[in-house]
């Protein structure tokens, strides 16, 4: 078994304002903390991992397809693997949340791999 805790797990600044720390993992799957600070952008990006997540503070306005969700406290969504799809938190609170990548992502950048 597995235990990290966010406290002792270093964050990596992917973009301006956007703030990721790849937590506990395994063969097939891995969690990832994000902190997307008012104003920031998660830019166009897709990557063969499937991709579920659950904010639990804020709000972030996702982009697929020319379309867009929100996604509040509380909510969670799933994406397929290789779709396109960018992110804004167009709010005033940070917003925080986990992603779980599977097949699990070594990397804890958003870009394309």
């Amino acid at each position: 078994m597995q235990r990290r805790s966010l406290a002792g797990v270093e964050s990596t600044e992917a973009a301006d304002g956007v703030h990721l720390a790849l937590m506990a993992g395994s063969d097939s799957m891995n969690v990832q903390h994000f902190e997307i600070e008012p104003g920031a952008t998660v830019e166009e990006h897709s990557h063969p991992h499937e991709q579920t997540g659950f904010i639990y503070e804020g709000e972030l306005t996702f982009r697929t397809d020319g379309d867009e969700l929100v996604c509040g406290s509380g909510d969670s969504y799933a994406l397929p693997g290789d779709q396109p799809h960018a992110a804004e938190n167009r709010g005033e609170v940070t917003v925080r949340g986990v992603d779980i990548f599977s097949p699990p992502r070594e990397d804890p950048t958003w870009k394309s791999e």
